[in-house]
């Protein structure tokens, strides 16, 4: 269950930042205890895949601040996203980490099961993500993308963090996901609503 905890976490956490949860797997296996990559992604902790990944991290930082370039960046990132999220719960759910210290061989010889697991997952959040963003910046006039995107940066590390030191609090995250999509359903319907009634009553939308 932890496993699969731990790679769930950080599949969600790509969904919001793709490279968050891939430097942080990097950083923690090359400088730390915290966790031990199995053989087929040690190549994470290597120093200049952590440089460039740490450099893509930036950009995408960066880009995803900026009101009309995060719309254009989340239309770029929705393969990013989706495969950088198969990766963290491929290596994730596989890995040794401080609560689990003996994760085995969880999905047995089917090796794909996990990273298609991951990229459904990632792909899943990038849409939420991608959807309410536009809800934002139409409600704060785009003042509210770099507010939100901040929000989303911390929320990536701190999931990515918990999957692998406190994997049960991913359940917590994922709860929250769910209320956050309902909310966003309803205003997306409110809105819808309020365009109708601007149309009927003959008042610009």
């Amino acid at each position: 269950m932890f496993e699969a905890l731990t790679g769930t976490g950080l599949a969600a956490s790509a969904g919001l930042n793709a490279y968050i949860p891939l430097v942080l797997l990097g950083l923690l296996s090359r400088y730390t205890d915290m966790i031990d990559l199995p053989a087929g992604w040690q190549w994470l902790g290597n120093g200049w895949v952590i440089v460039i990944l740490t450099a893509l991290l930036a950009v995408e930082v960066v880009a995803d601040k900026v009101p009309v370039v995060d719309h254009v960046n989340d239309v770029v990132q929705t393969i990013v996203r989706p495969t950088a999220g198969g990766l963290a719960f491929g290596a994730g759910s596989e890995s040794q980490t401080v609560t689990v210290s003996d994760p085995g061989q969880f999905f047995g010889s089917k090796q794909w099961i996990p990273i298609a697991a991951g990229v459904l997952i990632a792909f899943s959040v990038h849409g939420i993500k991608a959807a309410a963003r536009p809800v934002i910046n139409a409600a704060t006039v785009g003042m509210g993308a770099p507010v939100a995107s901040t929000a989303e940066d911390v929320t990536s590390v701190i999931m990515s963090l918990a999957a692998i030191i406190l994997p049960v609090l991913v359940l917590v995250f994922l709860v929250a996901m769910v209320a956050f999509v309902a909310w966003l359903l309803r205003r997306r319907r409110d809105r819808r609503r309020e365009r109708l009634a601007a149309r009927a009553a003959g008042y610009p939308e």
